[in-house]
């Protein structure tokens, strides 16, 4: 096959048919999902490998991640299906009044409403909680955007970067190094606020088995971001009158990088008294943890971090990456090779567990996937579909919606929805 993928130690899933695994965690939970980018469908291919069923709704030029990235399609780049198996695909044109009908009389059946678009906007469609909570008092209705909605940002756009920078990450990143501010090389803020998502999610399915009613939740960007790095770095700025300006010496250190061998980078964190004794003792020098006063205590060694990096770097200098990984091993410190983009699928511990698997997509061919990285003891989420092409499922969730054949005929000859040819997308 065109695109073959040799994986070593690899597990195969092959394309066949399949009903839904009534063993997963979240079987018989709907979720409505009209997010895109990644932020919303990192959370819902969360929720679709706990086994929801996850109808991704997008509008009838599909996600923008779909263009993002190489692929063999021109709608299905590595982004895309990496952030959206687990899903059943319907392409509707939200902005008519005849594709708000459609997603009221899908909301009729669902357990969760999810989206990213600013709740302004969502307003303006015709898809307020209050719309949907008329036709299902039940449903969960979660949105991921910005900012909270009592601030005088909650109708400013917002993407990873903005936010990166206005929740404190660049500027941290500028002190560490006494650089520039720069973004992390991924989408953090995004992937965070998906995961709260999903935990916000949960817990009000949870919470309505007791009440019997839904509820509106808003997961915003800004201050999930803020909450997660000031968690380091608020420090003695917790205090009032504050006990310094903030930030978390050992985090902000410039040294604070993978150390250099003499054939490659080890990463390693010498952190406690035992680890200081056994990484001293490596290089014959046992006694200087009772003798030198920096390693008298956590507190007072972080008074010395810039100065212990720089020493600890030269060390590292002297000796090979599997020697320094050996000794560790031996002592117990924590430590690995550091990895690129080819490496990693080589990593021993990731072979042996099968992290990385091969797929056949329908229309894909060959794919390089991972697993999910939970394990479970009898309820073992795992991906349940391809990602879908655009319009992939629109038919099948409209006929399960009520639709008769004829009205989903006219539905797509109007243009008010999409629907791709062709189906047969679950894993087994």
């Amino acid at each position: 096959m065109a695109g073959q993928i040799d994986l070593p130690n690899a597990s195969i899933n092959r394309h066949v048919p399949m009903n839904s695994d009534p063993s997963l965690p979240l079987r018989g939970i709907r979720i409505l999902d009209l997010t895109s980018v990644l932020m919303g469908p990192y959370a819902s291919q969360s929720m679709g490998d706990l086994g929801a069923d996850v109808i991704k709704v997008e509008s009838l030029q599909g996600d923008t991640t779909r263009q993002i990235g190489p692929g063999r399609h021109p709608d299905m780049g590595g982004i895309f299906i990496n952030s959206n198996r687990s899903k059943r695909g319907i392409a509707v044109d939200l902005k008519t009044d005849t594709g708000r009908d459609v997603m009221l009389r899908l909301a009729r059946a669902a357990d969760v409403f999810f989206y990213n678009i600013r709740p302004q906007a969502i307003a303006r469609l015709g898809l307020s909680y209050e719309a949907l909570r008329a036709v299902n008092p039940r449903i969960i209705y979660a949105g991921v955007f910005g900012y909270g909605q009592e601030g005088p940002y909650a109708a400013k756009p917002a993407y990873d970067d903005v936010i990166q920078g206005a929740a404190t990450l660049s500027s941290l990143y500028a002190r560490g190094t006494e650089g520039r501010p720069q973004y992390a090389p991924a989408a953090i803020a995004d992937r965070i606020t998906g995961l709260s998502a999903v935990n916000a999610i949960l817990a009000a399915l949870l919470e309505r088995q007791h009440s019997g009613i839904g509820q509106k939740i808003d997961i915003p960007m800004f201050e999930t971001m803020v909450n997660f790095f000031l968690s380091d770095h608020l420090s003695g700025l917790t205090f009032e009158p504050p006990l310094d300006r903030g930030g978390y010496q050992r985090l902000l250190s410039s040294r604070r990088r993978p150390f250099r061998t003499q054939d490659g980078y080890v990463c390693a964190v010498v952190y406690t008294d035992r680890h200081w004794r056994e990484f001293l003792g490596l290089q014959g020098r046992a006694n200087a943890f009772d003798t030198d006063p920096r390693m008298s205590s956590l507190s007072v060694r972080t008074q010395y971090d810039e100065e212990l990096y720089a020493e600890m770097e030269l060390v590292f200098a002297t000796r090979t990456t599997q020697e320094w990984l050996a000794d560790f091993e031996r002592v117990d410190i924590p430590a690995l090779p550091m990895h690129d983009l080819d490496s990693v699928f080589s990593d021993p511990h990731l072979m042996a567990v099968n992290f990385f698997s091969r797929e056949e997509h329908p229309s894909e061919g060959a794919l390089r996937t991972m697993t999910h990285p939970a394990t479970w003891s009898r309820t073992q989420p795992r991906a349940t579909r391809h990602a879908p092409r655009l319009g992939e499922h629109t038919r099948e969730v409209l006929a399960e919606g009520g639709y008769a054949e004829a009205e989903i005929d006219a539905l797509l000859a109007s243009g008010t929805v999409f629907g791709a040819t062709g189906s047969g997308d679950t894993l087994a």
